[in-house]
């Protein structure tokens, strides 16, 4: 791999022209990734400077171009102004650990406020997130099988893989194409199993970890959103799905304040310690002004191969109880199988390359109940 401090000091021969230090003195150089064959990083500055650091971040890109053995070369110009302050309105819901819901309450869990009409990409019909706020409990399966079940049913469909520190898109699509950029200057999204894709995981290397703060890692994901080719006038795109991250932070808050969404799909495992995070989950989409379109029970139990016995190795039903006192759709079960795993490891989404197999029917049937609760058809 390249040496991390020879590139450093390469950097600092281009001069960041506000404070005349070399672009590494000057503090520019943010969450850099190197690998074998790539090189990026971000550049931060604020709004009124793009114009004047844009000839600065071709510079170090073609550098980094020219260094031996890289083959893609990245460099991010972006700007980032603090989000004010969010106060949850008067009366919003709270969940506790185990608690059941009133009706009083499961009324409180329509948007506390009117959703936030934030500008959603050019020629995209609806966006929906699949969420969880915990990770390890298959959310990118789901989002994956969803986008593929959408597909199946005849949707022009996207889908952005949103988790910056940890994509997993690429490897489930089977894809490490490098995104080419149209007349446009915009993005073209990569192909793979009818679907429109982006994520991180294209632009760079799948062992690179991204070191970036919380205002860097946002910006990135504004920029896979807004700066990739969707749709077109001639040809929308009819849902754009986004596979959140884990948590309750500062991407999924972008993506709720910046963009209108349609709703969210909670995705989680029966057992309470899951369930006390999709709860939280559950809030923070209230007060954003978020519906929430369902819930998934992922990994609900195994089916024994010697018996046929249902076995539930998390527990059972946690994720429908909870659906419950939210007072949102339960949209289905999906239990622990060995072909769906090992369609996603392969890079094969289960529901593209076997349509017919009972877990594809069943994800089948939750985008036919997403697309009435959308009250959208292709």
């Amino acid at each position: 791999m390249i040496d991390r401090a020879h590139v450093l000091d390469r950097l600092n021969e281009i001069v960041d022209p506000k404070s005349g230090q070399g672009l590494a003195a000057a503090g520019l150089v943010q969450g850099l990734a190197l690998s074998a064959s790539r090189a990026g990083f971000m550049i931060e500055v604020g709004a009124g400077d793009i114009a004047l650091y844009e000839p600065v971040r071709l510079a170090a890109e073609t550098l980094l171009a020219a260094l031996p053995g890289i083959e893609r070369a990245q460099v991010v110009l972006t700007s980032q102004a603090d989000p004010a302050p969010y106060t949850p309105p008067e009366g919003a819901v709270r969940v506790r650990r185990g608690a059941r819901l009133s009706d009083e309450a499961k009324a409180g869990m329509t948007p506390a406020r009117p959703p936030s009409k934030g500008e959603n990409p050019a020629h995209v019909k609806h966006i929906v997130a699949i969420a969880s706020a915990k990770g390890g409990v298959g959310k990118s399966t789901a989002a994956v099988s969803l986008a593929c079940a959408f597909r199946h049913l005849g949707w022009t469909v996207g889908l952005l893989d949103a988790d910056i520190y940890g994509p997993s898109a690429p490897r489930m699509l089977g894809s490490d194409a490098d995104p080419k950029v149209n007349a446009d200057k915009k993005l073209e999204p990569i192909a793979a199993f009818g679907l429109k894709t982006m994520s991180i995981g294209f632009i760079v290397d799948e062992g690179a970890p991204m070191i970036w703060r919380g205002p860097m890692a946002s910006s990135a994901l504004n920029q896979l959103i807004h700066d990739v080719a969707w749709g077109s006038a001639e040809a929308p795109l009819d849902i754009l799905i986004i596979d959140l991250p884990p948590g309750t932070g500062d991407i999924q808050l972008t993506l709720a304040q910046k963009l209108s969404l349609d709703g969210a799909v909670l995705i989680s495992t029966p057992q309470e310690i899951a369930l006390i995070d999709v709860r939280r989950g559950a809030v923070m989409f209230q007060k954003t002004g978020v519906a929430i379109l369902g819930v998934i029970e992922n990994m609900a139990y195994f089916v024994d191969p010697s018996t046929g016995e249902k076995v539930p190795i998390f527990g059972e039903g946690g994720a429908r109880r909870t659906a419950d006192d939210l007072g949102t759709p339960f949209l289905g079960e999906v239990p622990i199988d060995i072909a769906l795993r090992q369609a996603c490891d392969d890079g094969r989404p289960l529901v593209a390359t076997d349509p017919q197999h009972p877990i594809s029917q069943r994800f089948i049937a939750m985008a036919e109940t997403l697309a009435a609760r959308l009250n959208a058809k292709p």
